[in-house]
């Protein structure tokens, strides 16, 4: 176990008050020829693709469907049915869990439910594919580490990059260390694609919709179509914009490559440069700092234009003094500097993570061994704590310091926005 996951296991017992790791609940063995039961919590974006990637599995069978909004739970219905494939619908995700039957769910729901639903799950006796980013907070994350090593499930992250080759491939060149030392690693996604949200008014809730259910923990509000589906992550009470939504699957490999747990210092600048008056709260441009003892990290992000560094939308480069490895999903290669090291022509990627991921969770939860998964909960918090944190030194406007042995930051301002406000009668679980 490397650093960076003792430290987030540090960091959920310290800060999930009576959490114990040591209790474990019967396992239903499954055996190979064993059909795995599947329910799918939230199916109207990644959580419908990554049940479609576990379906290609032969040993998985989808019994169950849960979505707040009608419309998309009959729309997915009868999508199975078009393939002979019969499911229940729920509207309520705790009566799918009842269902003692079924043997895994995905949550691919809002982030601000993943912690509710994540641990909920754990405690009915299911595995869980859930969705990235893990948490909405620092202490949400560290709450679902809790629930795993309590309830002793497979938890898998949907962070499909980590099961591609030709990431690994880049990661170990960089562990070579044939580019000499790297002293900084820039991650960005510059989306052109994503243009200015315009201003709507608040409208009725659309009928088929339990928008109350939608909400959950989050502070209650008028129905607004900019806040519903999609576009929920660019609004604080529900998720962390580009940042939690990219920079966990690109930092995830800066901190990878570097071999990095926490930094010692935190400082963010940007804002809503592109769309100032548009209906989006998180910024639109931001520059992101991490200070570790002999190399910084650096995160950046744009919206409505590609010009992204290396030409690429998005990437990951470590910058060395031999040279610098670019990596993105498409394939990396090695840009030299001059005369010190020879150039690598890009090596493109081969194959579907998406896919690979899902089977690795499939196979675990046949055998068993928590150490096979390609991202596990340790892995998924650690990252999305991470990108918390810069979205804390954002909002704080305060260059921020991590106090590794307490668990939190120097500041209290910044303290103040490590877990996620509970509204709605709804509480942080306790894990115990």
């Amino acid at each position: 176990m490397n650093n960076s996951r003792r430290s987030f296991i540090r960091s959920a017992s310290a800060l999930v008050a009576g959490a114990s790791l040591l209790h474990t609940l019967p396992l239903r063995a499954i055996a190979p020829s064993d059909k795995i039961r599947i329910g799918a919590i939230g199916i109207n974006g990644m959580g419908w693709s990554d049940l479609t990637a576990l379906l290609k599995n032969p040993e998985v069978e989808v019994v169950a469907l849960c979505d707040v909004d009608k419309n998309v739970l009959d729309k997915r219905i009868a999508e199975l049915a078009k393939q002979n494939i019969n499911v229940k619908g729920y509207a309520d995700y705790r009566k799918l869990l009842e269902d003692k039957s079924i043997d895994a769910v995905v949550i691919g729901s809002p982030d601000h439910w993943h912690c509710l639903m994540m641990t909920d799950a754990c405690s009915a006796g299911k595995d869980v594919y859930v969705e990235k980013p893990v948490g909405n907070s620092i202490i949400e994350c560290a709450t679902m580490v809790a629930a795993q090593q309590r309830y002793n499930r497979v938890v898998q992250v949907g962070q499909w990059q980590r099961s591609q080759q030709h990431f690994r491939d880049a990661i170990n060149f960089v562990h070579s260390g044939q580019l000499g030392q790297v002293r900084l690693v820039k991650a960005w996604a510059y989306m052109g694609w994503m243009k200015s949200i315009p201003v709507v008014p608040d409208s009725p809730v659309p009928a088929g919709v339990d928008y109350k259910s939608w909400l959950g923990p989050a502070e209650t509000r008028p129905f607004n179509a900019n806040r519903f589906h999609f576009n929920f992550r660019w609004y604080w009470d529900y998720a962390g914009g580009l940042m939690t939504d990219w920079g966990v699957h690109l930092l995830d490999y800066a901190l990878i490559g570097m071999k990095s747990s926490n930094p010692k210092s935190i400082m963010a600048a940007g804002g809503k440069f592109a769309y100032p008056d548009d209906a989006a709260q998180t910024p639109d441009t931001l520059t992101t700092v991490y200070e570790f003892d002999n190399y910084n990290i650096q995160w950046e992000q744009a919206t409505g234009i590609d010009g992204g560094p290396y030409g690429r939308t998005h990437g990951i480069a470590f910058i060395g003094n031999n040279g610098t490895l670019v990596l993105d999903r498409g394939g990396w290669e090695v840009i030299p500097e001059k005369g010190k090291m020879e150039a690598i022509a890009r090596k493109p990627s081969v194959d579907n993570g998406l896919n690979l991921h899902a089977k690795n969770f499939v196979e675990v939860i046949k055998s068993r061994k928590m150490s096979d998964l390609n991202c596990p909960i340790t892995a998924g918090a650690h990252i999305a704590s991470f990108a918390q944190m810069g979205n804390i030194a954002f909002r704080t406007g305060k260059k921020i310091y991590w106090n590794e042995g307490k668990q939190n930051f120097t500041d209290s301002d910044a303290n103040k926005l490590l877990a996620a406000a509970y509204h709605n009668g709804y509480k942080i679980p306790k894990i115990g």
